[in-house]
Order: C-alpha cells, then structure tokens, then sequence
C-alpha cells in the first residue's frame, strides 16, 4: 500500500487553467485551481510570479495577494509568494522561461518594491548571486527571514560560496535554467552540487526537465534530507493539451503534454501534478515511500512553516 502524502509545491505558476501571472486574474479562477490542488492532495504552494517588468510583477503580487485576503481556501492553499526573478543572468541560455527584456542586475530598491507589492507574503526568491553587488539584495532578504535561492544563474564557485555566507539556501530547479551545451566539469550543477551540504536543492521532478537517470544521480548524490521536488507547474498543468499562457508569454502543449514556448525552444514551465509527480518517483526511480514524503511533503513544509 502506498502512503498517503500531504503534498507542499514551492514552485507554481498556475493551476489546471489559471494562470497566476495573468493581468486581473479573477477570484473565481484563483479559488477554482486552490480547489483543485487542494482535490489533487497539495497543503500549501508557494504562487510564482516571474519575470516580467517591474509595474507587471507588482500588480500580479498585489492582486493575488488581496484576492488570497478574501478567501478563506485560497488563504490556507497558497502560504506565500516566490518571487522568481528579475534579477536572473542575462548570459545565453540561462534565462529559459523568463522573458529577457525584463531580466535585470539586482536592485535593492526594486525588490523592496516587490516585497512592499506582495504584502509581507514573500517567502522565497530566486535570483542569480553574480548580478547581485556586494551581495546587498541576498542580505536584505535573509535578514527579514525570507529564503534566497540561486537559480538560472552561473556564479563561479566562490560566488556562491559568498552568497551561502550572505544567507542564500536554496537552488532552484538545479539541472535547469541554463544552456542544454555546458562545460562537461565546471558547469553551474556541478558547482551547486559541491556545495550540497550547505543548499537545499530542489528538481523538477516530471522526467522532462531533467531525464530520470540524471536526476537519480543527483538524488542520490544530494540524499534526501535537504533535497525538494517542485512541479514548477502552469496553468496546463492537470489539463489536456492545447494552448495557455504564463504572463505575456504564449505557451504551446502537444499531445506529449509537454509546456514549450511557441516556438518550440524551450521550456515553460510543466504541467505536471504532484500526484503524478510522486508516481513517477516510485515508478522510474523505485524510491521508497519515505524519500517520496520527504522530497514533496516534509521538506517543502519544513521550509514555508
């Protein structure tokens, strides 16, 4: 008999057909996905916003944020926010989803103005360490208790060392966010996985992002204790194919039920469920019941509690 698990998904941008980074979402459709996720076994996500500009982002924070207020579902589903850019790398490759006309060096007075359009909601944001001077904006958040994760980034090693002793913990979608090419040894997974004892390192855990062998070796490597899985999920996810948005971004879903951008370069997210999720992990990679637990319920938790 396979155990129940109490699901926690750090990574959502939207949910079975609502998009959370669409302009005056309405409440009727933020309801509907909590209902569903809540239907589908998930406590509590973190609701994504990325990249886009400045205003774009604030106006999405501050929407969800009062729509969350009003609702008692919404308010127990959605624990907070994870603000996921704009201060990402701008190199070739390492943007993926997020559009690169929004993508930005990190300002200390911008992200206050996220935190301030957010509401004190904020829990997490991903950021890339080498675009943040004197790493100003990962000490500000630390500091208030807000977890920094690096994530489509490419710091040296001493770079991420430095943001870890600034108060940066997370990875974000490791094995993702960068170039399909890197250099076979130093690459930024490599980088981030020799620092493995001092970052919680989260996948995408659907097959597609990061194919089942590779992510079996990182699993193992990792172990479980500081590990998450996140379904980094869209408004497809939990529907048939067809076509969705994530932002101002058109997204494109086949038959495969893979998201990709419109013209097939790359990745938009998943459209994956945590319930799926947990039957790949014990079906591809044989995990037993407690790792499952652990990468989509216990851990997660423990770090949104």
């Amino acid at each position: 008999m396979i155990d129940k698990v109490e699901y926690y998904d750090l990574q959502v941008n939207g949910y079975a057909g609502v998009d959370f980074n669409r302009d005056e979402l309405p409440g009727d459709d933020l309801h509907s996905a909590c209902a569903r996720l809540r239907a589908d076994g998930v406590a509590g996500i973190l609701a994504t916003i990325i990249t886009d500009e400045l205003p774009l982002m604030e106006s999405r924070l501050r929407r969800i944020a009062a729509l969350r207020e009003r609702d008692p579902l919404a308010r127990d589903v959605i624990r907070g926010f994870h603000v996921e850019g704009p201060f990402l790398s701008d190199s070739p490759g390492f943007s993926g989803a997020h559009p690169s006309r929004s993508i930005r060096p990190a300002n200390l007075d911008e992200m206050k103005r996220l935190l301030d359009a957010a509401g004190g909601l904020t829990r997490l944001v991903t950021l890339a360490p080498e675009r943040d001077a004197e790493l100003r904006v990962v000490r500000h958040l630390a500091d208030r208790g807000i977890l920094v994760a690096a994530g489509h980034c490419d710091p040296t090693l001493d770079q991420l060392r430095a943001a870890i002793d600034a108060g940066l913990s997370v990875f974000t979608h490791l094995g993702n966010g960068c170039p399909p090419l890197l250099h076979r040894h130093d690459n930024v997974i490599q980088r981030a996985l020799s620092l493995r004892d001092r970052l919680t390192l989260c996948f995408i855990a659907d097959g597609v992002h990061v194919p089942f062998p590779a992510l079996g070796n990182y699993l193992r490597l990792a172990g479980f204790e500081r590990t998450v899985c996140v379904t980094d999920a869209i408004a497809a996810a939990g529907c048939p194919p067809g076509s969705f948005t994530i932002g101002s971004q058109s997204v494109v879903v086949g038959e495969n039920l893979i998201a990709q951008s419109a013209d097939g370069s790359h990745f938009l997210g998943s459209t994956a469920t945590m319930p799926q999720m947990s039957e790949l992990l014990r079906d591809k990679l044989g995990l037993p019941d407690d790792a499952v637990r652990r990468l989509l319920g216990e851990n997660p938790r423990r770090l949104i509690a």
